[in-house]
């Protein structure tokens, strides 16, 4: 991975966190808002970690490929973000 380690491990253990919180929420059958506005609040960090993995992975190895690879490799790298792509726009 070519993401700051540090900064994609302190993103994914604050969303768990939230996911903590909104499961306690959920057992004292706290208010449907409250719940679903720390869902989104969850969602957004692990938004931020997915873009940040995404935009080390572009500025690393699909650079590289297109530097460096041949035509395949390019190829190989380029369909790897659609397919990334097509799970988030699902």
């Amino acid at each position: 991975m070519r993401a700051d380690r540090a900064t994609i491990e302190r993103l994914v253990k604050t969303a768990r966190g939230q996911l903590d919180g909104v499961l306690r929420m959920v057992e004292e059958d706290r208010y449907c808002m409250d719940i679903a506005n720390q869902l989104a609040a969850t969602e957004a960090i692990l938004h931020r970690a997915k873009r940040e993995v995404m935009k080390a992975h572009l500025d690393g190895c699909v650079c590289e490929a297109f530097e460096n690879g041949n035509a395949s490799e390019r190829s190989k790298k380029l369909d790897e973000i659609l397919k990334l792509l097509d799970k988030c726009c699902e």
